[in-house]
């Protein structure tokens, strides 16, 4: 998508602090970190949330949770834990339209999360 700023990251257009990629998908840090640990990871093809997965994605959307978590615990989770969120259209927070989980961890963190 043309105008989807993780599609810019995807392509290069836009810069990122990448922590991995492959074929599939793509980690980065986050520009607005809410805690020590903050990446997001997204798949490659756009996908607009989790409400647009399709059957045939399920394998993509298993792969990118155990990356999420392959991840946090590379970079120091393992031990405490950390938080994983995928939020979903304009009430569930979402403000990009590119599926992406949050990572977010280094810190306990608080529920609900205000």
């Amino acid at each position: 998508m043309s105008d989807c700023l993780f599609c810019k990251i995807i392509s290069g257009e836009i810069p990122a602090k990448k922590i991995y990629e492959d074929g599939d998908m793509l980690a980065f840090h986050d520009v607005n970190p809410q805690a020590p640990l903050h990446f997001l990871l997204i798949p490659k093809r756009h996908i607009g949330n989790i409400m647009e997965l399709e059957e045939g994605d399920a394998g993509l959307a298993g792969r990118l949770l155990f990356k999420a978590q392959e991840l946090a615990v590379a970079l120091g989770c393992g031990e405490k834990g950390a938080r994983f969120v995928i939020n979903c259209k304009t009430d569930g927070g979402q403000t990009v339209d590119h599926l992406h989980i949050h990572v977010l961890g280094g810190r306990p963190l608080a529920w609900p999360p205000g």
